[in-house]
């Protein structure tokens, strides 16, 4: 298999979303509710901020790749 690169946003949301699995899971499982009122917002907010996370990333490996030669004059 091919290495690719991390992609940050793909990993939070991944990760969000199976954590809200399990809290759904477990309050089920116990007779308990899960308030909407929180976990929506929270979503919204971790995801704003893995998808930040993945634009800082991206800014970061272009930079790294597509830097100019400031040294020379020509």
């Amino acid at each position: 298999m091919r290495k690719h690169q991390l992609d940050p946003f793909s990993l939070i949301a991944g990760g969000l979303f199976t954590v809200i699995a399990v809290l759904y899971l477990v309050a089920a499982l116990n007779d308990m509710s899960v308030n909407g009122r929180i976990v929506i917002p929270v979503t919204f907010i971790v995801l704003g901020i893995g998808g930040l996370a993945g634009a800082v990333a991206a800014v970061a490996r272009r930079g790294r790749t597509d830097a100019p030669d400031h040294g020379t004059l020509d």
